[in-house]
């Protein structure tokens, strides 16, 4: 099935999510299709940026954790988040990055057990695995490796996984792997990173208690932007994490000589927290306000299927989910010179990225692109295959990110 040009055109007309468009500070002729791994900036947070510097940080200085509420940042924020992900406001916090409170919240699920047992699909994305990695050896619990889609194995203490898959863009039941958790006796630790701000999820209906998530792809928080942590509640207040640091302390301005945890996810605070990437973050939340996750989901679906109708008779293989079935906001091909091709891409102002050993990935973040845009991209890439214009010497250079 093909689409021209005027359908997406109309695609456009009808989009309720069409107003965000200008809410992005882009490049003029860029298609930007790599929102899954860093977002674009939006206007609102780098003004938001520039006010904390030159006035909060400049002029109030330290009195400003008060006068401007840096201190009490980290919940305000995170109570934004746990509305786009169906927790309790009191449930997240904003803290560290992924792989920190990663660490932590599986070091809390598996402290004081004899013999703890940790695992994660073999296809994960890396940095959770390594992490896993540091933390059996640290502590002497064992790790497995578990088959994609496998049955959770009996004994298990604790499960990493990604809801939304980071090459494929499957996407995972939550649901249904939590209520299989629940039998097996096993926790599951959520990697939201490619969902957030993205998919329709509710972590509360669904039964999970545990979730880690980035700031910087979905959110649009900016590079580095901090991440965030869930725990449940009744989930948080029979855990203690390793890293207890101040932040996390029931009453941190006491100085008090002994660590004695704060309640709920507060817990899972450590060090302070960076103020000025959190201010960015936390206006690029403000996005969200009004804002239906249904048609967010639905918008990137579509985004998704139209561009693997136009790129269907290039016969580039994919090994995302297909048109009509659920998935992240990407499609991702397989093609021995994806690397050379997307950096010809790129040179054409249409900008995904390529994830080794021969994965073209391409992004469809709902909240600033167009229709119009992908089809002007799937046509590009078209160009590029054809053409094979990805042959010049030039597309074959390759710097320390790819």
């Amino acid at each position: 099935m093909t689409i021209t040009r005027e359908e997406a055109e109309e695609l456009d007309a009808a989009d309720p999510l069409a107003r965000l468009r200008t809410e992005f500070d882009l490049p003029e002729g860029v298609i930007y299709l790599d929102g899954n791994s860093l977002g674009p900036p939006p206007r609102q947070a780098l003004a938001r940026l520039e006010d904390t510097a030159s006035k909060e940080w400049r002029q109030g200085l330290i009195r400003s954790w008060n006068d401007a509420g840096w201190f009490d940042l980290p919940k305000r924020a995170g109570a934004k988040i746990a509305q786009l992900i169906g927790a309790a406001p009191s449930d997240v916090i904003i803290a560290d990055s992924v792989s920190v409170n990663l660490f932590k919240v599986a070091a809390a699920l598996i402290a004081r057990k004899r013999a703890p047992i940790i695992a994660i699909e073999a296809n994960e994305f890396p940095t959770d695995a390594y992490i896993l990695e540091g933390l059996a050896g640290l502590t002497g619990a064992r790790l497995t490796r578990i088959a994609a889609g496998a049955p959770i194995p009996a004994g298990l203490d604790a499960l990493v996984k990604s809801l939304v898959h980071y090459r494929t863009g499957a996407v995972a039941d939550l649901r249904a792997v939590e209520k299989q958790a629940t039998v097996k006796g096993a926790s599951v630790i959520w990697d939201l990173s490619h969902a957030v701000g993205l998919l329709d999820i509710n972590l509360t209906r669904d039964g999970a208690r545990y979730a880690v998530g980035c700031g910087y792809k979905f959110l649009n928080g900016g590079p580095g932007a901090p991440a965030f942590v869930y725990v449940a509640e009744k989930a948080a207040n029979v855990h203690s994490q390793p890293l207890s640091g101040w932040m996390g302390h029931v009453a941190p301005f006491d100085f008090a000589p002994d660590y004695r945890p704060a309640r709920g996810v507060a817990r899972f605070a450590a060090g302070t927290p960076p103020i000025l990437s959190l201010a960015a973050l936390d206006a690029a939340l403000d996005l969200f306000e009004g804002v239906n996750l249904a048609d967010v989901e639905a918008k990137a679906r579509a985004l998704g299927d139209l561009f693997l109708k136009c790129c269907a008779p290039l016969g580039l293989e994919t090994i995302s989910p297909p048109v009509g079935a659920r998935r992240g906001a990407q499609a991702s091909f397989i093609h021995e010179n994806g690397f050379e091709i997307m950096q010809a891409l790129i040179a054409r102002g249409v900008i995904g990225d390529f994830r080794a050993p021969n994965i073209m990935r391409f992004g469809f973040s709902p909240l600033f692109l167009s229709y119009v845009q992908v089809f002007d991209a799937a046509t590009a890439l078209a160009d590029v295959v054809r053409n094979e214009t990805w042959r010049a010497p030039e597309y074959s250079r390759r710097g320390a990110v790819t």
